[in-house]
């Protein structure tokens, strides 16, 4: 997955640990010191993960390897639920972003290294402002993931010319 790229911020009233926070109490659930640990992991950088490279990660960090799997997939779960994760399913995988506190935002997914790329686009947000418009529709979000092959891949995939080819 594309690391280290970032789209900015969004100003937030609350941290991710609060809002996660308030989000359980407001089930009748308590906050434990896994799960703290899990959204100061995630929260750590902007990444696309799944849940088995989050537990790889977990791993190698001696106060995090307590996190058991059962509350790593539970816990992403109830992070989407509060908001501040979203999840994508990609070639039949669950991968997860940041939502809270990050901008709107779309991506190219190549389906050959599984790599994302995320993009804004002014032009489409119009787009869809006019569409919606013209459809008397009240736009809360929208998701766009254009599927296709990445310039590397596609540099790979076709082999070099050779004198051969003349012939």
């Amino acid at each position: 997955m594309a690391k280290g790229f970032s789209l900015g911020t969004v100003e937030v009233a609350s941290s991710p640990q609060e809002r996660f926070a308030e989000f359980l109490q407001s089930k009748g659930k308590r906050i434990t010191s896994q799960r703290r640990i899990l959204v100061d992991h995630v929260f750590q950088r902007h990444d696309h993960f799944d849940a088995e490279e989050l537990i790889l990660n977990l791993a190698q960090q001696p106060a995090a390897s307590k996190v058991s799997r059962p509350t790593v997939y539970r816990t992403l779960n109830e992070l989407v639920d509060a908001g501040l994760l979203r999840r994508m399913t990609l070639n039949g995988r669950a991968v997860y972003e940041h939502d809270y506190g990050y901008p709107q935002h779309d991506h190219l997914h190549c389906t050959m290294c599984d790599r994302l790329i995320e993009f804004q686009s002014s032009e489409l947000k119009n787009l869809r402002e006019a569409v919606a418009m013209e459809n008397d529709f009240r736009v809360t979000g929208h998701r766009l993931i254009i599927t296709g092959v990445c310039g590397d891949c596609s540099s790979k995939q076709h082999r070099q010319h050779s004198p051969l080819d003349l012939v």
